[in-house]
């Protein structure tokens, strides 16, 4: 089950913000996108999950993706963790995790799953009859990737999960996404500005500036390069 992008443009209304990116995310591994505020990353995010104009190809497992409405993205199991969390404020925690597996039908194992994200997530489950509005923004991230994995997705899209939390929180979320994906064998791509963090956990990497792909590689070569330790690594 590979995600595929082979010469990809996007962008709102007339002009595109992401041209000619090729890119793939393969089964089990989690890839990485850096860039600058402005590079495109949320674009090229927003684009995968069908919320944006888009042309060129993005399969996931052999479907076509730009030929699919977004519910029918997540329905083959690509599904997306928003920037800004998306969080539905005025429903409960609960009710956001039943939410995330409304197009599930195998109802006891949704009752399972939920118990499993109360475990992985102690504070959601002292919090589930609390609006998620009320919540610290550490606590509504950990709501937000639970729901989205409460769909049992093939791949997860993460669009700057550490934006506005603390170092401490930074930590423990990209520790839950490495178990997560330990655990599940689930393929991750995510847009990140934390670059240090992000590379700990990934397996390989693109660099997007100005809407483009300016370099790619496994985490060792990015880590080591000059200008990504330069503009994102601060050394």
């Amino acid at each position: 089950m590979t995600l595929q992008l082979e010469n990809v443009f996007a962008g709102y209304g007339a002009g595109d913000v992401v041209r000619d990116v090729s890119l793939e995310v393969n089964e089990g591994e989690i890839v990485v996108i850096l860039g600058a505020n402005g590079a495109g990353k949320t674009t090229l995010m927003r684009a995968i999950s069908g919320l944006i104009s888009r042309r060129g190809r993005i399969a996931f497992d052999g479907d076509d993706l730009v030929r699919l409405s977004p519910d029918k993205i997540v329905r083959n199991g690509v599904v997306q963790v928003p920037q800004g969390r998306g969080t539905i404020v005025d429903l409960t925690v609960e009710e956001n995790l039943r939410a995330g597996a409304l197009a599930r039908r195998d109802r006891s194992a949704v009752n399972r799953d939920l118990e499993r994200w109360y475990e992985a997530y102690p504070r959601l489950a002292e919090r589930r009859k609390q609006k998620a509005g009320l919540l610290s923004g550490g606590e509504q991230q950990m709501l937000a990737v639970s729901r989205a994995m409460m769909s049992r997705p093939k791949i997860l899209l993460c669009d700057e999960p550490s934006l506005g939390l603390s170092p401490k929180l930074v930590q423990d979320l990209f520790d839950s996404l490495k178990s997560i994906n330990n655990e599940w064998g689930m393929a991750m791509l995510i847009v990140e500005q934390n670059a240090a963090i992000a590379l700990s956990i990934a397996a390989r990497g693109y660099l997007l500036e100005v809407g483009e792909i300016a370099g790619a590689g496994d985490t060792a070569y990015l880590s080591e390069s000059d200008a990504v330790r330069a503009a994102y690594l601060g050394y």
